[in-house]
């Protein structure tokens, strides 16, 4: 007899998107945050099969999409056999609750989707004890919907009364389970607090930006270390720190969770912690994906949050990354001749660019084809070794 042969592989889950474009939103701006949704999706391993958007002032409060939108969405789910469906905003309890019991299928919203990126990808016992807070955090006004009873705990002699219902119960530890998070993620700043006062007589030095930009790649490629980088979102969320020499200059560089927009609130409390590397930085590296057709968007939504976190007001430098894959803005395409066109951009057209004017000091590079990486490091010990100069001018070693 033929031994048999099980398919163990995990069945990819097949989704569809849904977002609401609001009168302050453009239909570009709308299929970017989809794709962008899309991209979370294949990140936490799903199959985006179609996206849905509906026109409307406001999103609906019963249904987020309205009822009709939401007959269209159930016919698709029972034809195309869809596992979960995915919107792009958050989802309000009762909108969750409606949605649910109308399409029978799973429902998660961007927040929930996020969290569980960061479930999947937290390695230290800080991320992971952040990530469990944010989701407890996020699941807290949302029990109602996980019980289909609300039966009374039964008590027994010298019990008896109104007792406590099952969802009480669940909020109540809960609520235990949350506060013991914060006190171990209290403890466990405290260590990093002590650490990072050890190495105060470094400059520090950050990466920051969007995620997805290069980060990692470029901290690899300066450090000479091994931080995972993938082609994906959120592939780095415990901060790393390599100490630097650039000539006779020595540094620490840190690399930092990817910023995203409508990042969950209850992430950007959580990861404060981590992101103290951020806020006591010297000098910040601001990664930007020039080849992304939205990187000044991404510039907006990183600045927001650095100011936040408090920590605008810091010496900024903008890398520029991945030049060789920079394709020309519509806009500024049409005011080419075909020759123009059809000339690659050099590194003179892109340090003479409103890029660069606009956010001096910059410099433009490919961290992976390793292209103008010479004043990338040039630019660094500079700014490096002014500093370092500015607070002990008794080193000698810099003279």
């Amino acid at each position: 007899m033929k031994p048999k042969f099980y398919d163990t592989a995990v069945k990819q889950e097949k989704a569809i998107l849904v977002g609401v474009m609001t009168p302050h939103e453009t239909e570009a701006q709308e299929k970017e945050y989809l794709e962008e949704l899309e991209f979370l999706v294949a990140t936490a391993g799903g199959e985006t099969v179609k996206s849905f958007t509906q026109k409307l002032q406001r999103p609906d409060r019963a249904t987020f999409v309205g009822s009709g939108k939401l007959e269209d969405i159930k016919a698709f789910v029972i034809e195309e056999e869809i596992d979960m469906v995915v919107f792009d905003d958050e989802l309000t309890p009762s909108q969750l609750r409606n949605i649910e019991n109308e399409l029978q299928v799973k429902i998660l919203d961007r927040n929930n989707l996020i969290l569980d990126i960061f479930a999947g990808r937290a390695q230290t016992a800080q991320a992971k004890s952040q990530v469990e807070l944010a989701q407890l955090q996020y699941l807290l006004p949302r029990l109602t919907r996980l019980w289909t009873h609300l039966e009374r705990q039964k008590g027994g002699i010298g019990m008896r009364g109104p007792g406590e219902s099952q969802i009480e119960t669940d909020r109540r530890l809960i609520l235990n389970k949350i506060s013991l998070l914060k006190e171990k993620l209290k403890n466990i700043d405290k260590q990093n607090e002590t650490q990072r006062k050890n190495r105060h007589q470094l400059i520090r030095v950050a990466l920051v930006g969007y995620t997805n930009v290069g980060k990692s790649t470029i901290m690899n490629m300066v450090s000479k270390s091994e931080v995972f980088a993938e082609n994906k979102l959120f592939a780095t969320l415990d901060t790393t720190v390599r100490k630097v020499v650039f000539e006779n200059v020595p540094f620490l560089l840190s690399d930092t969770v990817g910023f995203i927009r409508k990042l969950p609130h209850h992430l950007v409390e959580c990861f404060k912690s981590t992101l103290d590397e951020v806020r006591e930085a010297d000098i910040l590296i601001h990664v930007v994906d020039i080849s992304h057709p939205n990187f000044e968007d991404q510039i907006r939504v990183v600045n927001e949050t650095l100011k936040e976190l408090g920590a605008l007001n810091k010496k900024v430098i903008t890398v520029f990354n991945k030049i060789d894959e920079f394709k020309m803005p519509d806009s500024y395409r049409e005011q080419l001749s075909a020759e123009q066109e059809a000339e690659p951009l050099t590194l003179d057209d892109f340090r003479q660019s409103w890029m660069a004017k606009n956010n001096s000091p910059a410099v433009f590079i490919s961290a992976t084809k390793r292209e103008n990486l010479e004043e990338f490091r040039t630019l660094i010990y500079n700014e490096v070794k002014k500093l370092h100069t500015e607070r002990y001018p008794y080193d000698q070693l810099l003279y």
